[in-house]
């Protein structure tokens, strides 16, 4: 039996996975640096 296929969606997966953690990560960060700016433009 051929496992390269597994091997590939294993490796879909887990690239997919990373991206979307770095992409939710980095949306995170925008959305606190704006609250954070606006809590500075407040003082």
């Amino acid at each position: 039996m051929n496992h390269w296929a597994f091997v590939g969606a294993a490796y879909a997966v887990t690239l997919a996975g990373t991206g979307g953690l770095a992409l939710w990560a980095w949306r995170s960060m925008r959305r606190a640096e704006v609250a954070a700016d606006s809590l500075r433009r407040d003082a």
